[in-house]
């Protein structure tokens, strides 16, 4: 099994030789390419975001990565691990890239359990999916070492000595000649559960998946621990049925490694019928969860934030609401909107004014940022574009100001990655909501 590197924005091409010499292009094995051309053309034809698209690199047929990060599994085990273009234009490369991809994930709902620093370590030694796989199988091995739950179930059977109530009906029907059984309903003490099922199909699809030894073996002998429970087979019926009974705290980590191990559950999946799970995510969604975790730790009393509001629309059209207005996120004071931020996920040049250039800025997001402020901030008041930091990239920009609308500010800031706090600029209105004395 093979696995392979890249960064958002990439192109794969076909060659079993593995020769090719364009910056931002990478090989992979010709039966790989042709199953990534045929996902990215169910993709399409579903309607679905398009994590690849179709390309031309010198005159050959090439498939590029979008927005999107994480990691692309092929039927046959080949691994693509796609990391944050931020990766590129900083020290550390994969790795590096690698580790603030987790730490990204660990703010999105359902990856809260990625210890950090433990798992930056490992990634600076194996890929993406083994960290993953890895993480679960700590989780597994803490829940059998606490003890594996079971539960009282009802059965009905036909036995040689009468035990707990006899089912007069059924004895009937199938004991009316014989009177040395009896028909019996029963309580039983199993740990036939829907947690462990669940635990041990995820174990199974663990070592299928893996390519590590130590995670083979580690798999072996814990799938070894639950082999007098059935294997999940039904997983969105067993997940339905989980319980969280008192004494099953312990269970609760690894049975939220085994739902994205079995569901592939992420905010897009590149998977179908074909047992070859993608875990796949944006990279503006991941960015924006990064952003609104950190700031909102270092804000001050009595501000508080807001994710995903949608208490505003740009038109109504005979009495009902249009176009939803949804900025990334708001900072309320009571139930008032001191200040609007929209995350964006995209590399600045704060040397590059002029021309058509703007910085790398969109006209489209000004458009965008104008409508909140004027819906949220009724025309008055600090809106605020956030950019990751680069070396390109280090401090805000000037303010923008709109000539129709003058008690309105615009500003475009970076958002440190490392020390995870926003870049204020200097005097401004804002500075002593969002500065990183808060902290």
């Amino acid at each position: 099994m093979s696995h392979l590197s890249i960064f958002e924005f990439d192109a794969l091409v076909s060659d079993d030789r593995g020769v090719v010499t364009e910056e931002g292009v990478r090989s992979v094995p010709s039966r790989v390419f042709d199953w990534l051309e045929h996902q990215g053309l169910r993709q399409s034809e579903a309607g679905q975001a398009a994590w690849a698209r179709p390309v031309h690199r010198k005159g050959r047929r090439a498939i590029q990565v979008t927005s999107y990060v994480g990691v692309i599994r092929a039927p046959d085990g080949f691994q693509i691990e796609v990391l944050p273009k931020i990766g590129k234009v900083i020290d550390g490369g994969i790795e590096s890239a690698r580790r603030r991809l987790l730490e990204m994930l660990r703010c999105l709902h359902g990856f809260r359990h990625i210890r950090t620093e433990h798992a930056a370590i490992k990634s600076a030694h194996m890929p993406l999916l083994e960290v993953f796989l890895s993480e679960f199988l700590d989780a597994a091995e803490h829940t059998v070492k606490r003890g594996l739950r079971g539960e009282y179930s009802l059965r009905s059977e036909n036995l040689a000595a009468l035990r707990g109530k006899l089912s007069f009906t059924d004895h009937l029907r199938h004991n009316l000649t014989r009177r040395d059984r009896f028909f019996a309903e029963f309580d039983e003490f199993t740990p036939d559960r829907p947690e462990n099922r669940l635990l041990h199909a995820a174990l199974r699809k663990t070592l299928e998946w893996t390519s590590m030894q130590e995670h083979q073996k580690r798999s072996r002998e814990l799938c070894s621990l639950f082999s007098a429970i059935p294997v999940s087979v039904h997983y969105r019926l067993d997940l339905s049925r989980i319980r969280r009974d008192r004494g099953m705290e312990h269970y609760q980590e690894a049975l939220d490694w085994a739902r994205l191990i079995l569901e592939e559950e992420s905010p897009l999946t590149g998977a179908g019928d074909h047992n070859a799970p993608s875990l796949l995510f944006p990279m503006e969604t991941l960015f924006e969860a990064f952003v609104a975790k950190h700031i909102g730790r270092k804000l001050g009393s009595p501000y508080q934030l807001k994710t995903q509001a949608r208490s505003h629309h740009l038109v109504c059209h005979q009495k009902s609401a249009w176009f939803a207005l949804k900025p990334d996120l708001l900072v309320l004071e009571g139930k008032q909107c001191r200040m609007v931020l929209d995350t964006k996920w995209k590399l600045l040049d704060g040397t590059k004014q002029n021309g058509t250039e703007k910085y790398g800025l969109s006209q489209s997001d000004f458009y965008q940022l104008q409508a909140y402020g004027l819906s949220y901030l009724e025309g008055i008041g600090d809106i605020v574009l956030v950019y990751p930091k680069t070396a390109a990239f280090q401090s805000p920009l000037p303010v923008f100001t709109f000539p129709q609308c003058e008690g309105l500010k615009l500003w475009v800031v970076p958002f440190c990655l490392d020390s995870k706090t926003l870049v204020p600029p200097a005097n401004s209105s804002f500075s002593s909501i969002l500065h990183p004395a808060h902290s």
